[in-house]
């Protein structure tokens, strides 16, 4: 026991003799002051410095609703335009020729005009005279003889409104006689077979046609132009073995 307290009292000794070292405060403030030395430096620095010139900013541009392939040129598509037959060219000249008689009319222009068949005084005939022509139109065949007489028309012995009742065949029938001015001065007599009604009118003008060439030669410029001269060719193409029409096939079937 007593060597144990002679032992704490030699270590108080040692420890009040020794001098303490206490942590030196004295460095904090040295650094506190020098870094108020670096700020101040800084601005001074940047003041002597010119400041680089700000791009300018352009304004933005505001988006306009823009269509996709607004810029593109247009393609021109060129229309393919089938051939009339005579029947639509000789309509289209007539039209025209209406027209352009109305304007004169209209604007009262008068000009010297060669004068037309209609307007020409019938060809003189003999009152025993016969005109015999034939007239073709797909299956059918007319056979026409014109001969002098008040305007009557017998198709095979039943008169033209009683043989054509539509009155689009009455009239394709009698275009010949209507362009030509022989309405009221020769008497037709028609005997037609084969094909349909269309067919059937179609034979009895180009037949009419052809017996008033024979009456007046000078008539066939004036047919020839209106196409009513022309045999139109045009017939039903043929079924054929294996399809349904000439052209239409049964629809495909894979099993």
């Amino acid at each position: 026991m007593i060597e144990d307290e002679q032992r704490k009292e030699d270590e108080t000794t040692t420890d009040e003799g020794a001098p303490v070292e206490e942590p030196a405060p004295a460095a904090e403030p040295a650094a506190a002051a020098e870094e108020p030395v670096v700020e101040q430096e800084a601005p001074a620095a940047e003041e002597a410095a010119p400041e680089p010139p700000k791009a300018e900013e352009k304004p933005k541009e505001e988006k306009k609703d823009v269509i996709p392939g607004a810029d593109l040129e247009p393609i021109a598509v060129e229309e393919k335009t089938r051939e009339l037959s005579a029947e639509e060219k000789a309509r289209l000249e007539a039209e025209e020729e209406e027209r352009a008689a109305r304007e004169a009319e209209l604007v009262g222009e008068t000009t010297e005009e060669e004068p037309s068949a209609a307007s020409r005084a019938p060809a003189k005939m003999d009152s025993e005279a016969r005109y015999l022509a034939t007239g073709k139109r797909k299956r059918s065949v007319a056979r026409v003889t014109v001969r002098p007489g008040s305007g009557k028309i017998e198709v095979n012995g039943r008169s033209l409104e009683d043989f054509f009742p539509r009155p689009l065949h009455q009239t394709i029938a009698c275009q010949p006689l209507a362009v030509t001015g022989y309405e009221d001065s020769v008497d037709v007599r028609v005997l037609v077979h084969g094909g349909g009604v269309s067919g059937q009118a179609g034979a009895v003008r180009h037949g009419i046609s052809r017996a008033l060439t024979e009456i007046d030669p000078d008539l066939r410029a004036e047919l020839k132009r209106r196409g009513f001269l022309t045999r139109d060719a045009r017939v039903k193409e043929r079924r054929k073995a294996g399809l349904k029409k000439a052209r239409k096939r049964p629809q495909f079937s894979k099993r």
